[in-house]
């Protein structure tokens, strides 16, 4: 004789919570959309290098025109980040004024594509006439 007695049915029924289901899509969206948002984020690339301090450089996609420009710091560094993936023409600028450019600067996936001007401020124009 089996004295294990088996449990009514009746506390063996899934109770389905509408509430939890919802809860779980919200949290699968949530899980989409940071997924989604680091993909973007891995669309894009930088340029960096040097140049005279106080100078400005400006990159200008050959492709769509989309350009950014940053002043280089005290220390001759410079850098442009989330530039979207392309080819770009990197100006050195001197007061306002082109004076030197690298043509055809690709820019890759999450890499950065060092550019430098060797030159000293104010030298830079003189130089590129010089070549």
């Amino acid at each position: 004789m089996n004295h294990f007695s088996s449990p009514s049915p009746r506390h063996f029924h899934p109770r389905f919570s509408f509430r939890g289901l919802a809860v779980a899509a919200v949290i699968g969206v949530c899980g989409m959309v940071g997924s989604v948002a680091v993909q973007a984020q891995a669309t894009a690339g930088h340029i960096f290098g040097k140049a005279p301090a106080g100078d400005t450089v400006r990159a200008k996609s050959t492709t769509n025109g989309m350009q950014r420009h940053v002043e280089v710091d005290e220390k001759g560094r410079y850098m442009l980040s989330s530039l979207p993936v392309g080819v770009y023409t990197v100006t050195l600028e001197e007061n306002g004024k082109p004076v030197v450019k690298h043509l055809n600067v690709g820019v890759i996936v999450g890499r950065g594509i060092k550019v430098d001007f060797d030159c000293t401020q104010g030298e830079c124009g003189q130089l590129a006439n010089n070549q």
